[in-house]
């Protein structure tokens, strides 16, 4: 059983990051359907432009899921989810009974959920068939050009399945919706406390989008997010719960591990907080904070989250709505200040969750003697390296133990070939927050909202600065005969007849990280320039014609 949930867990996390990618335009479309409203800048084609993409949401996690499960994150892979989204939508309408209007309430239910389904199926598509080698006259769509009408038949298939569907789908979204509803503060509580607990596995994400996206619907629009800032006046109730604890509990919890700081290390460590607080504080970005202390202190985090859902609950009995772009943050409060309900509800309610978490840190602390920043082993200066790329590439097992680098919005998502050569205190000491072990070589190191730009800096250095294949590999290579070569990043793709003859375990004995044999293909990962490996091996001369 714990191996069956392991394998769900590494299927799932994939999609929880791809997520986040359509959900990175949601920021703007709320600031312009807010500042377009009559009560702000009463600008109607500046409400209509942010209208027009909460409109198009299932569009936009079509593209954005798909390019965020490619490999490379392609943009074949978002054209192709496009093709599928649009021909999965078109054939489930022409499915769909009743008139006109009954139609359009029912695609605009099932608009995201087509979305996320069809950017699954376009980023696995283009995993498994953008290598695809066809007969000569057919050639030009092989390859990347086939992963769009692979969608495209993929989209067929899922309208027809959503078309049939429907009813069933309809009825459990409305089952789930009515039973939060009638649960009240018990549904709020289980969601907020889910919220927290599967942080640590980055699926929280899931969890948001049949909140956010799917529950409870008003004049078409569908889910608590895209509600609010339809108007509904009952929206708002999975969102206002977060303001409290982002807000005003987690900068309380950054003042009480800076008071419990040894005192030469309050002067080091003050940067540190100060900066974390006033994120959380302004934007509702949280896991930097949540991460100092998920592994130090699991009862706090545990005490976070149960604060959490006990903040939906009580924003909830107070008639508070409260909605949000972005984070539960100022920001997003100012800005939606005249769409909430009982919005200055928030300051008392903030500074009870204050006092709340202040005291509980301060007093975990202290009791348990937990080595929060400021009370562990100071670091020399000497040993922290000025290239914090290279710091972390160091800290990581070297260029060599790399297989994939990829982020999300404050993690580093990374594959290695050994968990066991990373150095979590040369990682700490680089400025990651936290150090996830997921197993299967899969690992999550918490470093910020930085982490985007970081992930692309490690992938230009591996690229930039990194040795030749050695003769072995090359020599393996070249016994395949192959007939092309393709170079992906790190990735070699050897085309060949022969694949069905190579051996994975010689190829890692010769220094390759990873070896996969496919039908046709051979796939190398490893510590080499890429170019090089065109120079170096010669491909198979073309048979004379006959």
């Amino acid at each position: 059983m714990k191996r069956v949930g392991g394998v769900i867990l590494q299927r799932l996390q994939p999609l929880g990051r791809a997520l986040m990618l359509p959900i990175a335009v949601l920021p703007i479309a709320a600031l312009l359907l807010r500042l377009g409203q009559p009560d702000m800048l009463d600008v109607a084609f500046v409400a209509a432009a942010g209208d027009a993409i909460f409109a198009n949401l299932g569009l936009l996690f079509a593209i954005g899921v798909a390019v965020g499960l490619a490999r490379e994150n392609h943009g074949a892979a978002g054209l192709a989810g496009v093709v599928c989204f649009l021909v999965a939508t078109k054939s489930a309408e022409s499915l769909l009974p009743g008139d006109a209007v009954e139609t359009a309430k029912a695609m605009a239910k099932l608009s995201v959920p087509a979305g996320i389904t069809a950017g699954l199926a376009a980023g696995v598509l283009y995993n498994r068939f953008s290598d695809i080698a066809l007969p000569p006259y057919l050639g030009f769509f092989a390859g990347r050009r086939f992963v769009p009408i692979a969608g495209g038949l993929a989209g067929l298939a899922i309208g027809v399945a959503l078309g049939v569907s429907f009813p069933w789908f309809e009825r459990g979204v409305d089952g789930l919706s009515y039973w939060v509803v009638t649960s009240g503060p018990i549904g709020l509580f289980v969601y907020g406390l889910l919220n927290r607990l599967l942080l640590v596995t980055g699926l929280h994400h899931i969890l948001n989008n049949i909140a956010w996206f799917l529950i409870g619907d008003f004049h078409g629009a569908t889910g608590d997010l895209k509600r609010f800032f339809a108007g509904d006046p009952q929206a708002g109730g999975f969102m206002a719960g977060f303001f409290p604890v982002m807000m005003f509990g987690l900068p309380a919890a950054c003042l009480a591990m800076y008071r419990a700081a040894l005192p030469q290390r309050r002067k080091a460590v003050s940067g540190l907080y100060l900066s974390l607080a006033l994120t959380a504080f302004l934007t509702g970005v949280t896991e930097p904070i949540e991460f100092t202390f998920l592994f130090l202190a699991p009862l706090l985090f545990l005490i976070h989250a149960i604060l959490t859902g006990l903040a939906m609950v009580i924003m909830s009995l107070l008639g508070v709505r409260l909605g949000f772009g972005f984070s539960a943050g100022l920001l997003d409060y100012v800005l939606n200040y005249g769409l909430a309900t009982r919005p200055l509800l928030l300051i008392p309610v903030g500074i009870a969750y204050a006092a709340i978490y202040y005291a509980a840190f301060a007093f975990c602390i202290r009791r348990f003697d937990l080595k929060t920043p400021g009370r562990d082993a100071e670091v020399s200066a000497a040993t922290v390296p000025q290239d914090r790329t290279s710091a972390i590439i160091g800290a990581l097992g070297g260029a060599g133990n790399l297989v994939e680098v990829d982020a999300c919005t404050t993690r580093l998502r990374l594959v290695v070939s050994d968990a066991n050569r990373l150095d979590e205190a040369a990682l700490r000491a680089s400025g990651a927050r936290g150090v996830l072990k997921l197993g299967s070589g899969r690992v999550q190191v918490v470093v910020g909202t930085e982490a985007d730009q970081l992930a692309r800096a490690i992938r230009q250095r591996l690229a930039g600065g990194t040795p030749a294949p050695t003769p072995n590999v090359a020599g393996l290579v070249r016994a395949l005969h192959p007939e092309r070569l393709e170079i992906r990043g790190r990735r070699l793709i050897v085309m060949t007849d022969a694949a069905g003859q190579a051996q994975a375990d010689l190829f890692l004995q010769a220094g390759v990280q990873a070896a996969m044999i496919g039908e046709g293909s051979v796939h190398l990962i490893g510590d080499w320039q890429g170019a090089d490996w065109i120079g170096s091996i010669p491909q198979a001369a073309p048979e004379p014609a006959s």
